[in-house]
């Protein structure tokens, strides 16, 4: 799955790596942010991809009656998104979640009880995009409009297999050549490994987020 992501990139960053204005919420430029926290990310959406905004990260589906259900839509499974409840109104919804990289952790042991920190990135690109779906939804007792998302993930290539090795699982990475393919709605599926492969970067990281080997 896909809950820590690096969103260190300032909004000066993105406004040169994508030659966009920004016009979103201030959001926290960090080297690790936790989905959990529901925090504000930098997101190209499709239905304005001319500039940069942000979202909150947790889809809230229209019909939800408060933001409990945030912590279950972290990430969106790509073989169930046109059926599951929360999804199935919104997979055509796209957006870009910009980022430097993500992070995942693999079980050294049967029951997670030791692991080893990983930090995922992409050969040549200092800012890539994560697919990502969204839904606009009004909280029913303040009156208060977000923009909420989900990371669209699937199963996992090589790499990450024997990354995230016990569910198998890596979100849609997205070059500059498919960016777009993803917000004109090209088909979901089409975004699937082994239809769709991501040329993926893996570091072993300490304790202190120091980089141990590459591979």
């Amino acid at each position: 799955m896909c809950y820590y992501i690096d969103i260190s990139p300032t909004k000066e960053e993105l406004k040169k790596n994508f030659n966009l204005d920004f016009e979103g919420k201030e959001y926290d430029s960090s080297e690790i942010l936790n989905g959990f926290s529901h925090p504000w990310v930098p997101v190209i959406k499709d239905e304005n991809p001319t500039v940069i905004t942000t979202a909150n990260w947790g889809l809230i589906p229209v019909w939800a009656k408060d933001r409990n259900i945030q912590k279950k839509t972290l990430n969106a499974k790509i073989e169930t998104i046109k059926e599951k409840a929360s999804f199935k109104n919104n997979f055509n919804n796209r957006c870009l979640v910009l980022v430097r990289g993500f992070y995942e952790w693999k079980w050294l042991d049967s029951k997670g009880n030791t692991k080893q920190k990983h930090y995922l990135t992409v050969k040549n690109q200092e800012v890539f995009s994560l697919g990502g779906i969204y839904s606009h939804w009004t909280d029913e007792k303040t009156g208060e409009e977000l923009t909420t998302f989900s990371i669209v993930t699937t199963q996992a290539n090589e790499l990450m297999t024997e990354i995230h090795n016990i569910k198998h699982r890596m979100p849609i990475v997205l070059y500059k050549a498919k960016e777009m393919e993803w917000l004109q709605n090209r088909e979901i599926e089409d975004f699937a490994f082994p239809t769709h492969e991501s040329d993926l970067i893996a570091l072993n990281l300490d304790e202190g987020n120091q980089p141990l080997t590459l591979f």
